[in-house]
């Protein structure tokens, strides 16, 4: 608790650095003074605004907000409270600091729960500088803030990634003798895990299990789905037990974590048991849950599966959205079966959901895929009749197709469409273009096209080299391509086996076996093991040229290294 009221003037002579964390100093949250106060907005020029929206119930919140404030004798404090607490729950930050203002204008006195709903409407907006005024304004009016206040602030910090901020803050208040809950350690793991550091949230739960609060299955679910975004889903699922162990029940969102994360590193089988010993303990899954399942079914290609799941979703009364479709659809294209994407694709549309971008980019890859690149285009087109705007992904699919099918000049075009839309072309997108010039023996156009993107400040990747020394050694230009070559290893480029094998069948291809057999030795003495294509290329044309001792020897290599 806070000193008494006889005791706080001391803290009025104390910086407000002893509750704002020293890292805000750089971001001027003090401006050199003993007490940031709120600053006097003027809305109807300022970024705070009111913005009602046209919605009633807030220009009914107001309206009433207004009466009160003419009523004589003035209501309480906290009968304004509830108006403002009601606009924040329907996010109306800018509108609830709009009516703040006219409740001091009016010198009505705000209570400790109005100050805090002040409070959360600064930081849901960001701004966590005006926040910590607000707790040395309650400090000043001699109020004890409560955990509510120091919630709300550490869950501002964290929801702008200030989590070592939140932590320091934590620390001071520890310090001064406030008690904090579980709540507040909840969002201080929670907020160690959105910032990637999971090893810190757990040595956190060990330092507080027991001694400064009990622990949660909030705590744990946090960590719990972190670890498993960072694929250690057995230190999750250990985790997990452990939990369970306390006696501490999973819930939906535990079971989510773990679902998910079995699933991205492909353990069908642990989730589909998951998924039955979730059901079992009268957990019942929710929309989420069926849509990890749909999902995961339709990434490994069992897209029957994947439709059972949905119908069970349906069943349910789960309406499916866009994500759900979406998978379908990625499902049936993973198995060529676009017609059937098609199909779901227009369910969706019926069914009174809108398709969005990754919609349209995985129909479009699809038919690209299968070589119908005129369906493709029509639903290009498409996308600009229902205002969706095309990203990389999108025109990075079409060249694919359109170069496949070798209409290359259309591709070039659809490029220069990308410049005019700007959606500049990606590496991706280049290399694509790259492949199929040089494929189609077109080497000085792919070398122009090479000059130009690099003027536009595009980097080529090892693989764009690795496809114009393809190119020019099967255009008999082998001295550019080994120049090129030898310049990335200069360079210190990352040399892939694939760019080394390219130049080996270059060598090989123009009967240089010497060289072919010292390039194979020097790049084992840089580190990149030769595959089986490696050895298959220079044994291949040894035997064409009757050395046949030269490939007998690499041929009882390549079976010395598991290779055959």
């Amino acid at each position: 608790m806070f000193p008494s009221s006889s005791m706080l003037p001391r803290y009025f002579v104390v910086p407000v650095s002893l509750f704002v964390p020293k890292k805000f100093h750089s971001l001027q949250f003090l401006k050199n003074t003993h007490f940031y106060i709120i600053p006097s907005f003027s809305f109807s020029s300022s970024p705070f605004q009111s913005k009602l929206h046209n919605n009633i119930d807030v220009v009914d919140a107001v309206s009433l907000f207004n009466c009160l404030l003419r009523k004589n004798p003035t209501p309480p404090a906290f009968e304004f409270g509830k108006i403002l607490g009601s606009l924040v729950k329907s996010k109306h930050y800018h509108t609830v600091l709009s009516l703040f203002q006219k409740m001091e204008l009016k010198g009505i006195n705000p209570d400790l729960v109005t100050f805090n709903i002040l409070i959360n409407s600064f930081c849901q907006l960001g701004l966590i500088p005006s926040a910590f005024s607000v707790l040395t304004k309650i400090l000043k009016k001699g109020y004890e803030p409560d955990t509510i206040t120091l919630n709300t602030l550490i869950k501002g910090l964290c929801l702008k990634g200030h989590i070592h901020q939140a932590l320091h803050f934590h620390d001071k208040v520890i310090a001064m003798g406030f008690h904090l809950d579980q709540v507040s350690y909840g969002t201080l793991i929670n907020g160690l895990c959105k910032v990637g550091e999971t090893r810190a949230a757990l040595e956190l739960l060990r330092r507080v299990d027991g001694k400064l609060v009990q622990l949660d299955v909030v705590m744990y679910t946090a960590i719990i789905d972190s670890m498993c975004k960072d694929k250690h889903v057995n230190d999750a699922f250990d985790l997990y037990s452990e939990m369970v162990s306390k006696r501490i029940s999973a819930d939906i969102f535990t079971y989510n974590a773990l679902t998910s994360g079995f699933c991205i590193v492909g353990k069908l089988k642990d989730t589909i048991g998951l998924y039955n010993k979730m059901t079992s303990e009268n957990i019942n899954p929710n929309a989420y849950t069926f849509n990890i399942l749909v999902d995961a079914f339709c990434k490994e290609g069992k897209v029957k599966e994947a439709k059972n799941v949905f119908v069970v979703m349906l069943k349910q009364g789960f309406k499916p959205n866009v994500v759900t479709y979406n998978s379908l659809m990625d499902g049936y294209c993973l198995v060529k079966e676009v017609n059937k994407a098609k199909s779901i694709f227009n369910t969706m549309s019926q069914r009174g959901v809108n398709p969005d971008i990754q919609s349209y980019n995985i129909l479009i890859n699809g038919f690209c895929k299968i070589k119908k690149v005129d369906e493709a285009m029509n639903l290009f087109e498409e996308m600009h009749c229902q205002n969706i705007i095309p990203d990389v992904v999108t025109y990075g699919s079409l060249i694919d197709g359109l170069r496949k099918s070798g209409r290359i000049s259309y591709a070039l075009q659809l490029v220069d469409r990308m410049y005019d839309r700007g959606v500049p072309p990606n590496i991706v997108t280049y290399n694509s273009i790259l492949d199929a010039l040089c494929k189609t023996h077109q080497v000085e156009k792919a070398i122009g096209l090479f000059t130009k993107f690099k003027d536009k400040g595009i980097q080529p990747s090892v693989y764009t080299y690795t496809i114009l020394i393809d190119g020019l050694c099967k255009g008999g230009r082998l001295k550019d391509a080994r120049n090129i070559f030898e310049d990335l290893l200069v360079k210190g480029y990352n040399v892939t086996v694939n760019t080394y094998t390219v130049m080996i069948q270059g060598f090989c291809s123009h009967g240089l076996f010497d060289e072919s057999l010292a390039l194979l030795s020097k790049m084992e003495e840089n580190g990149c093991i030769p595959n089986a294509l490696t050895y298959e290329i220079i044994i291949r044309s040894l035997f064409d040229k009757y050395e046949n001792d030269k490939a007998e020897k690499l041929l009882r290599e390549m079976i010395t290294r598991g290779l055959l």
